[in-house]
């Protein structure tokens, strides 16, 4: 395959997540990729349109669990229903990425896949699309590709990739060879990662051959690989689901990250510097991408009447709710009728603590 023979090229947006840490309005019925927080549209939709004139709508596939399938494909119509492929039970990103591998190469045995989010915010989509050209090339050399997102402070809440040797320039922009993924650092360990200026956060979001990724699942996961050949050979007929229901239940959870990519020996990243990244990962993060008002506040629906309010966050789900603030600074308030959160800033991060204290005590509003 020449490397401009992009007619093989696929993407995969993996659309299961259960976004709890923006929770009460994110729900196990309504997880955060259904979400309309910067438009009309809702993060799924966005990750589908910025695909636009890169992959057409049939090479376009999604994995998610069973009882959201049906949802995201009224979302967008425009992808084939074949191509929104179920779990049975979410089992991590590793096996996300090896069903879909099995359904892409069952059509193209020369595909070259996309691993993509459904939930981000990517501000600049015209880099987007030529980080993915980039990575598509990288990848027909052999090499696993993960794209990398420039870091502006020292997270402790994301994964590192660490740049050795340059390998060439790739449309122009440059790609190194992955020497290490560092996950999830202590501050002290992020403060020195960020100071040394070669790291790159870990975006998540990967190209690579298919024939390859199926070959490192059976080298380093030869269980999931395994179960992949028990369903590989049900695609396209009747029998799959079955397959799937008997086999998926199984397996281990586990992330594409520590699967495969820490241990894969040609592991390559390209940084983005200017991409306009953000994971959307809490209502902290909404400060990040939103623009505030003349008091650093960003007001979501509803009414908001605020005294001597500043860098907050207001959030109603209903119309003509009005809520009144006096007083306050860094603070967020969500009300979804049902729920009423009330933080500060810096903790929203711990919504994902009451998420599951929630569960424990079995109560429904999750």
């Amino acid at each position: 395959m020449k490397s401009s023979d992009t007619e093989h090229y696929y993407a995969m947006i993996m659309a299961g997540g259960g976004g709890t840490r923006l929770w009460p309005l994110s729900r196990q019925t309504r997880p955060k990729q259904m979400l309309s927080l910067f438009d009309d549209r809702t993060l799924f939709q966005t990750s589908v349109q910025r695909l636009t004139g890169l992959f057409p709508p049939e090479r376009i596939y999604v994995v998610t669990v069973k009882d959201q399938a049906a949802e995201l494909h009224a979302q967008a119509p425009e992808i084939p229903a074949e191509n929104f492929l179920p779990e049975p039970q979410p089992r991590g990103t590793a096996s996300v990425v090896g069903l879909a591998a099995v359904a892409i190469r069952q059509r193209d045995p020369q595909a070259v896949m996309a691993v993509l989010t459904s939930d981000h915010f990517i501000g600049n989509e015209e880099l987007f699309r030529s980080l993915l050209k980039s990575a598509f090339d990288l990848a027909m050399e052999g090499y696993l590709v993960t794209l990398g997102i420039e870091p502006t402070f020292p997270a402790t809440g994301f994964g590192y990739v660490q740049r050795g040797e340059l390998l060439g320039t790739y449309r122009q922009l440059p790609a190194y060879r992955v020497k290490r993924f560092k996950e999830k650092p202590n501050e002290d360990q992020a403060r020195a990662m960020l100071a040394a200026g070669d790291h790159s956060w870990n975006s998540g979001m990967f190209v690579w051959r298919v024939d390859h990724i199926l070959a490192e699942f059976k080298h380093q996961m030869p269980e999931l690989a395994a179960a992949l050949a028990q369903i590989e050979p049900t695609w396209g007929t009747p029998l799959r689901m079955d397959a799937l229901e008997r086999v998926w239940p199984g397996l281990k959870t586990e992330t594409i990250d520590y699967g495969i990519m820490e241990n894969a020996s040609q592991v390559a990243v390209i940084p983005a510097s200017g991409l306009g990244w953000n994971d959307v990962g809490s209502w902290d993060s909404l400060f990040e991408v939103l623009p505030g008002d003349e008091n650093g506040n960003i007001i979501m629906g509803g009414e908001h009447v605020g005294l001597d309010t500043q860098k907050s966050l207001v959030y109603m789900s209903q119309e003509h709710r009005l809520i009144v603030t006096i007083g306050v600074e860094d603070l967020v308030v969500v009300d979804t009728g049902d729920v009423l959160l009330v933080c500060h800033k810096d903790q929203a991060q711990r919504v994902r603590q009451v998420v599951n204290q929630l569960k424990q005590q079995g109560k429904n509003y999750l």
